[in-house]
Parts: C-alpha cells; sequence; structure tokens
C-alpha cells in the first residue's frame, strides 16, 4: 500500500464516521475514532452488502458503503451500552 492508497482510506473514514455519528445521533468520537469508525465500517459493508447483491464502485461508492456499515457498527455498540 502506498501513501495515497493509505491517506485515501483515512479519508473516506474519517467521512464516513463522520457521515454515521450525524446519522446516529449521540455517537461522535472525534477525528481518530471517526477514522476507525469508517474503517471498521468499511469492512462491516464489504462483507454484509455484496452478499445482499448490493454493490457500488467509485471513491462516493466507498464513502456510502462505509458510512453505511460504520451506522451498522454505532447501532450494534449502541445496543450493547443500554445493555450495560
Amino acid at each position: 500500500m502506498d501513501l495515497t492508497a493509505l491517506i485515501v482510506w483515512l479519508i473516506v473514514g474519517a467521512v464516513a464516521g463522520w457521515l454515521a455519528g450525524q446519522i446516529v445521533k449521540g455517537h461522535g468520537f472525534g477525528l481518530v475514532g471517526n477514522i476507525v469508525v469508517g474503517i471498521v465500517g468499511a469492512f462491516i459493508a464489504g462483507w454484509l452488502l455484496p452478499s445482499l447483491g448490493l454493490g457500488i464502485s467509485g471513491i462516493l461508492g466507498s464513502i456510502i458503503y462505509a458510512a453505511i456499515g460504520a451506522v451498522i457498527l454505532l447501532f450494534v455498540i449502541g445496543l450493547f451500552k443500554r445493555a450495560a
């Protein structure tokens, strides 16, 4: 992985994490937290959405995919917080 790809991953993760934080109210984690949530969300969406027959390409598609996965992640985190 070269530096450009790493920077794109970080930007996509940050934007997706921020979007997910806006959609799921009360779950902002700051810049680093949003990047982590966005990247983990991208992995979740990359595993889950193709099995449902959804496919999106390009940088905008990557952001949408990661945001959907991050929303799922934040929803699950919220469920665990309520249960604890």
